[in-house]
């Protein structure tokens, strides 16, 4: 099992949903951050606002899959969020020791579906 973080442009989110979606994997945790990378100060338009700045509006993705699922899961993080410009972000790949589901009290790959 592995955890997957991927900080991705927030116009990218749509993308990167259907292309995960094309990948069969349906169960994604989204959050709103602040960040900077090696871009730090650059300018960026977020919803046609032009935001400065060191502290950039990124998305963050957690996604659990089992260990079938973790190409496919990358590859169509990648499709969907790549742009080719500075600031596309990154993917990060954790070992997952355990899943509990919570309602049924399964537990390993079978809890995460």
């Amino acid at each position: 099992m592995k955890l997957i973080i991927a900080i991705i442009q927030p116009h990218r989110l749509e993308a990167v949903k259907e292309e995960l979606y094309r990948a069969e994997v349906n169960l994604v945790t989204v959050n709103e951050v602040l960040g900077h990378g090696r871009q730090k100060g650059v300018t960026e338009f977020y919803r046609g606002a032009k935001e400065t700045g060191n502290l950039l509006r990124k998305i963050r993705l957690e996604i659990a899959v089992n260990d079938n699922f973790l190409e496919p899961t990358v590859k169509a993080i990648i499709k969907g969020a790549k742009t080719g410009e500075i600031g596309d972000g990154k993917i990060f790949i954790l070992d997952l020791k355990e899943c509990v589901r919570i309602r049924t009290e399964e537990r390993g790959s079978v809890a995460i579906g």
